[in-house]
Protein backbone atom coordinates (compact mmCIF):
# COMPACT_ATOMS: atom_id res chain seq x y z
CA UNK A 1 0.00 0.00 0.00
CA UNK A 2 1.35 3.65 -0.74
CA UNK A 3 -0.41 6.28 1.88
CA UNK A 4 0.70 9.46 3.36
CA UNK A 5 3.17 8.78 5.87
CA UNK A 6 0.55 10.10 9.04
CA UNK A 7 -1.89 7.49 8.26
CA UNK A 8 0.91 4.53 8.29
CA UNK A 9 0.27 3.79 12.04
CA UNK A 10 -3.22 3.57 11.93
CA UNK A 11 -3.13 1.56 9.03
CA UNK A 12 -0.84 -0.85 10.09
CA UNK A 13 -3.13 -1.52 13.22
CA UNK A 14 -6.35 -1.79 11.12
CA UNK A 15 -4.39 -4.12 8.38
CA UNK A 16 -2.25 -6.00 10.66
CA UNK A 17 -5.33 -7.74 12.57
CA UNK A 18 -6.85 -8.82 9.57
CA UNK A 19 -3.67 -10.79 8.38
CA UNK A 20 -2.74 -14.80 8.06
CA UNK A 21 -0.22 -16.50 10.94
CA UNK A 22 3.33 -16.17 9.75
CA UNK A 23 2.62 -13.39 7.14
CA UNK A 24 4.82 -10.41 7.07
CA UNK A 25 4.10 -6.78 7.32
CA UNK A 26 6.95 -4.92 6.05
CA UNK A 27 7.10 -1.38 6.38
CA UNK A 28 9.14 1.33 3.81
CA UNK A 29 8.35 4.59 5.11
CA UNK A 30 10.40 7.23 5.39
CA UNK A 31 9.71 8.00 9.07
CA UNK A 32 10.16 4.92 11.94
CA UNK A 33 9.49 6.57 15.45
CA UNK A 34 5.62 5.90 15.57
CA UNK A 35 5.54 3.25 12.93
CA UNK A 36 8.04 1.37 14.54
CA UNK A 37 5.75 1.78 17.81
CA UNK A 38 2.79 0.49 16.17
CA UNK A 39 4.74 -2.41 14.54
CA UNK A 40 5.44 -3.13 17.88
CA UNK A 41 2.15 -4.11 18.63
CA UNK A 42 0.59 -5.65 15.79
CA UNK A 43 -0.70 -9.68 17.04
CA UNK A 44 2.08 -11.74 17.69
CA UNK A 45 1.26 -13.94 14.58
CA UNK A 46 2.25 -11.22 12.44
CA UNK A 47 5.64 -10.62 11.85
CA UNK A 48 6.86 -7.05 11.47
CA UNK A 49 9.70 -5.97 8.91
CA UNK A 50 10.55 -2.30 9.07
CA UNK A 51 13.07 -0.87 6.62
CA UNK A 52 13.97 1.96 4.85
CA UNK A 53 15.48 2.11 1.50
CA UNK A 54 17.54 4.50 0.44
CA UNK A 55 16.54 5.23 -3.05
CA UNK A 56 14.10 6.17 -5.43
CA UNK A 57 11.95 4.25 -8.27
CA UNK A 58 14.42 5.27 -10.76
CA UNK A 59 16.99 3.03 -9.48
CA UNK A 60 18.17 0.05 -11.63
CA UNK A 61 20.83 -1.79 -9.75
CA UNK A 62 20.50 -2.77 -6.17
CA UNK A 63 24.44 -3.35 -5.57
CA UNK A 64 25.63 -0.49 -3.78
CA UNK A 65 22.32 1.32 -2.38
CA UNK A 66 21.88 1.31 1.37
CA UNK A 67 19.00 0.36 3.03
CA UNK A 68 18.34 0.81 6.68
CA UNK A 69 16.76 -1.81 9.11
CA UNK A 70 14.83 -1.14 11.99
CA UNK A 71 14.49 -3.90 14.46
CA UNK A 72 11.29 -4.23 16.02
CA UNK A 73 11.21 -7.69 17.83
CA UNK A 74 13.67 -9.97 16.23
CA UNK A 75 16.59 -7.74 14.94
CA UNK A 76 18.54 -10.84 13.51
CA UNK A 77 15.31 -12.53 11.95
CA UNK A 78 13.96 -9.26 10.58
CA UNK A 79 17.40 -8.21 8.61
CA UNK A 80 17.51 -11.51 7.40
CA UNK A 81 13.80 -11.10 5.68
CA UNK A 82 14.91 -8.38 4.09
CA UNK A 83 18.20 -9.24 2.99
CA UNK A 84 16.32 -12.37 1.28
CA UNK A 85 14.51 -9.15 -0.55
CA UNK A 86 17.34 -6.97 -1.40
CA UNK A 87 20.17 -8.98 -1.44
CA UNK A 88 22.61 -6.80 -3.22
CA UNK A 89 22.28 -3.94 -0.65
CA UNK A 90 24.09 -2.38 1.59
CA UNK A 91 22.12 -3.03 4.90
CA UNK A 92 22.54 -0.51 8.29
CA UNK A 93 20.43 -1.62 11.74
CA UNK A 94 19.58 1.79 13.99
CA UNK A 95 16.77 2.53 16.51
CA UNK A 96 13.94 4.30 15.46
CA UNK A 97 14.85 7.52 17.10
CA UNK A 98 18.44 7.03 15.57
CA UNK A 99 16.82 6.62 12.37
CA UNK A 100 14.91 9.85 12.55
CA UNK A 101 17.75 11.70 14.13
CA UNK A 102 20.11 10.99 10.62
CA UNK A 103 17.43 10.99 8.33
CA UNK A 104 16.62 14.76 9.12
CA UNK A 105 20.05 15.27 8.29
CA UNK A 106 20.37 13.34 5.31
CA UNK A 107 16.65 13.41 3.46
CA UNK A 108 15.48 16.86 5.95
CA UNK A 109 17.60 18.91 5.19
CA UNK A 110 18.32 18.19 1.52
CA UNK A 111 14.98 18.86 0.95
CA UNK A 112 14.41 21.60 2.63
CA UNK A 113 17.37 23.82 1.32
CA UNK A 114 16.52 22.61 -2.51
CA UNK A 115 12.90 23.42 -2.01
CA UNK A 116 14.11 26.72 -0.87
CA UNK A 117 16.32 27.32 -3.74
CA UNK A 118 14.02 25.77 -6.16
CA UNK A 119 11.59 28.83 -5.00
CA UNK A 120 14.49 30.87 -5.83
CA UNK A 121 15.52 29.64 -9.49
CA UNK A 122 11.19 29.56 -10.28
CA UNK A 123 10.93 33.29 -9.94
CA UNK A 124 14.52 34.02 -12.23
CA UNK A 125 12.80 35.60 -14.83
CA UNK A 126 15.30 35.21 -17.05
CA UNK A 127 17.00 31.53 -16.50
CA UNK A 128 18.07 30.64 -19.42
CA UNK A 129 20.34 33.17 -19.11
CA UNK A 130 21.70 31.53 -15.81
CA UNK A 131 21.60 28.25 -17.65
CA UNK A 132 24.39 29.46 -20.09
CA UNK A 133 26.86 31.08 -17.93
CA UNK A 134 26.48 28.46 -15.11
CA UNK A 135 30.00 26.59 -14.17
CA UNK A 136 30.04 23.05 -12.68
CA UNK A 137 29.15 23.88 -8.86
CA UNK A 138 25.61 25.85 -10.83
CA UNK A 139 24.79 22.76 -12.74
CA UNK A 140 25.38 20.06 -10.18
CA UNK A 141 23.33 21.88 -7.88
CA UNK A 142 20.58 22.35 -10.21
CA UNK A 143 20.58 18.82 -11.30
CA UNK A 144 19.62 17.95 -7.50
CA UNK A 145 17.43 20.34 -6.79
CA UNK A 146 15.15 19.39 -10.19
CA UNK A 147 15.58 15.96 -9.17
CA UNK A 148 14.08 16.16 -5.79
CA UNK A 149 11.31 18.32 -7.12
CA UNK A 150 10.61 15.42 -9.37
CA UNK A 151 9.29 13.41 -5.75
CA UNK A 152 5.35 14.05 -5.03
CA UNK A 153 4.52 17.35 -2.63
CA UNK A 154 3.16 14.64 -0.66
CA UNK A 155 6.04 13.08 0.02
CA UNK A 156 8.41 16.18 0.12
CA UNK A 157 6.28 17.34 3.17
CA UNK A 158 6.41 14.42 4.68
CA UNK A 159 10.09 14.87 4.63
CA UNK A 160 10.02 18.00 5.97
CA UNK A 161 8.16 17.48 8.88
CA UNK A 162 10.02 15.19 10.67
CA UNK A 163 10.39 16.63 13.90
CA UNK A 164 13.99 16.35 13.90
CA UNK A 165 14.90 18.91 11.45
CA UNK A 166 13.90 21.69 13.59
CA UNK A 167 17.27 21.86 15.39
CA UNK A 168 19.28 21.68 12.08
CA UNK A 169 16.74 24.24 10.78
CA UNK A 170 17.46 26.95 13.24
CA UNK A 171 20.97 26.40 12.99
CA UNK A 172 21.47 26.64 9.33
CA UNK A 173 18.70 29.73 9.68
CA UNK A 174 21.33 31.19 12.39
CA UNK A 175 24.48 30.64 10.37
CA UNK A 176 23.08 32.17 7.25
CA UNK A 177 21.95 35.15 9.29
CA UNK A 178 25.41 35.79 10.86
CA UNK A 179 27.29 35.43 7.52
CA UNK A 180 25.24 37.79 5.84
CA UNK A 181 26.15 40.39 8.91
CA UNK A 182 29.80 39.60 8.66
CA UNK A 183 29.65 40.51 5.05
CA UNK A 184 27.73 43.25 5.59
CA UNK A 185 30.14 44.81 7.91
CA UNK A 186 33.01 43.75 6.10
CA UNK A 187 34.90 41.35 8.53
CA UNK A 188 36.77 39.52 6.06
CA UNK A 189 38.90 37.87 8.72
CA UNK A 190 35.76 36.16 10.96
CA UNK A 191 34.43 35.23 7.41
CA UNK A 192 37.63 33.31 6.28
CA UNK A 193 38.19 31.68 10.29
CA UNK A 194 34.10 30.52 9.84
CA UNK A 195 34.71 29.23 6.20
CA UNK A 196 38.39 27.02 7.71
CA UNK A 197 36.93 25.87 10.83
CA UNK A 198 33.87 24.05 8.42
CA UNK A 199 36.30 23.06 6.08
CA UNK A 200 38.78 21.14 8.54
CA UNK A 201 35.80 19.44 10.37
CA UNK A 202 34.52 18.43 7.49
CA UNK A 203 37.42 16.88 6.11
CA UNK A 204 38.11 14.62 9.10
CA UNK A 205 35.22 12.53 7.65
CA UNK A 206 34.92 13.43 3.93
CA UNK A 207 38.20 13.81 1.29
CA UNK A 208 37.75 16.86 -0.33
CA UNK A 209 39.83 16.97 -3.05
CA UNK A 210 38.16 13.36 -3.99
CA UNK A 211 34.54 14.66 -3.41
CA UNK A 212 35.80 17.43 -5.93
CA UNK A 213 37.28 14.94 -8.68
CA UNK A 214 33.73 12.76 -8.00
CA UNK A 215 31.44 16.28 -8.83
CA UNK A 216 33.85 17.09 -11.85
CA UNK A 217 33.13 13.43 -13.13
CA UNK A 218 28.80 13.40 -12.50
CA UNK A 219 28.77 16.27 -14.54
CA UNK A 220 30.65 15.60 -17.17
CA UNK A 221 28.97 12.45 -17.42
CA UNK A 222 25.43 14.13 -17.65
CA UNK A 223 26.50 16.72 -20.19
CA UNK A 224 27.99 13.87 -22.66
Amino acid sequence: MCIPVKRTPETIRLIAKEMRRDSYLIDISSLKLKTAAALSKIPDKVNPVCIHPMFGPGTKKLKGQNIISIPIRDAKKELAVAKSLFGEANFVQIDATEHDKKIAIILGMIHLVNLALANILAKEENFGLVEKMAGTTFKAQRLLTAGIMTESPELIETIISNPEIRKYAEEIWKDIGRMLILVQENRTEEILKYVLSAKERLAKNIDLDDAYKKLITMVNSVEK
